[in-house]
């Protein structure tokens, strides 16, 4: 496994981060073998959210089996609007009672990352950054930031911080993968950063210096090798509707195409190939995944194992 050292987190973050977003998960299976199954592997870093049904829950029972809570890096988000709701839920209060529900079904009394899950460009940012200082300076969370948050609002959240002599955002979890996002998946809010007209944002995370943790690693299955790229008109047989609007593109399946070329080279799968590309981007993000079975996550894992030229990072990128 690969580990970054981030500043005002207690232990290095490994590059590999394990999404609890899985059915099971969510259904509240208390599938502890798939958090074993990463946590061997080198995993110390997990995330989740308040929206993401009883896995906070289980997570938290993991972690009290286990007694390993010390060696986890927990990242954890909220202000999702409700389950069949549109409601914008982006508010102090809103802040304040989910990361209380947070900490109390994680069984912690700290979130070592936290992130608002969305935004509300249409309220200012002041009041926002003012109640994670506060939360930070109760010692509920540590360093924190946006999930689907803009360049331009991160932005203007840190501005605001500096003039206040606060804490600023210092982490962001876009969605980045090798395949570019070529609509809104969800019909509003799925900000990402990949691909030639998203150069100018990574560029902005270089020069703040804000860390990266990639949600869409593998563009919502698009990149995880259930069909090949010939076979592009039955993508809809393996996909969710969520893939096939975001993500299915002549240009992507032709990504996909020189995916595969590598993979085979490689003795490599498709997804271990897209996930060792966003790991030898300039950003160094931080790489989300969720699988279901412990085989599956022992193979993505594999990825950190890939060696990329030069020359095979500019093959797939020019896809």
């Amino acid at each position: 496994m690969r580990y970054k050292n981030i500043t005002d987190i207690k232990l290095p973050v490994s590059r590999m981060v394990f999404g609890t977003a899985t059915p099971a998960m969510m259904s509240g299976e208390p599938v502890f073998e798939l958090l074993d199954t990463a946590f061997a592997a080198g995993i110390n870093t997990f995330d989740s959210a308040r929206i993401y049904g009883e896995a906070e829950k289980i997570l938290g029972e993991w972690m009290i089996a286990r007694g390993n809570r010390e060696q986890i890096v927990l990242m954890t988000k909220g202000a999702h609007p409700l389950p069949d709701s549109t409601e914008v839920r982006v508010t102090p209060e809103v802040i304040y009672k989910d990361v209380k529900e947070s900490l109390k079904m994680l069984q912690t009394d700290f979130i070592d990352v936290y992130m608002l899950h969305r935004d509300n460009p249409k309220k200012p940012v002041g009041p926002l950054v003012e109640v994670l200082n506060d939360l930070h300076e109760a010692g509920k969370i540590g360093v924190f930031g946006g999930s689907n948050w803009t360049v331009n609002r991160l932005e203007m959240a840190n501005e605001y911080a500096y003039a206040h002599d606060l804490m600023g955002f210092s982490v962001s979890s876009p969605a980045y993968s090798l395949a570019e996002q070529i609509e809104d998946p969800w019909g509003g809010g799925c900000i990402s950063i990949s691909g030639e007209k998203q150069k100018k944002d990574r560029m902005w995370y270089r020069e703040e210096g804000i860390e990266v943790f990639a949600y869409a690693a593998l563009a919502h299955g698009f990149l995880s090798g259930k069909f090949l790229a010939e076979r592009g008109k039955d993508a809809g047989k393996y996909l969710d509707k969520y893939a096939i609007l975001g993500y299915c593109s002549p240009q992507n399946l032709e990504c996909l195409k020189r995916a595969e070329k590598i993979a085979a080279l490689k003795s490599a799968t498709v997804p271990q190939v897209a996930l060792a590309w966003l790991l030898n981007q300039p950003l160094a993000p931080m790489v989300l995944f969720s699988a279901s079975t412990p085989e599956r996550i022992q193979e993505n894992v594999r990825a950190v194992d890939i060696e990329l030229t030069q020359e095979d990072i500019q093959y797939l990128k020019e896809g």
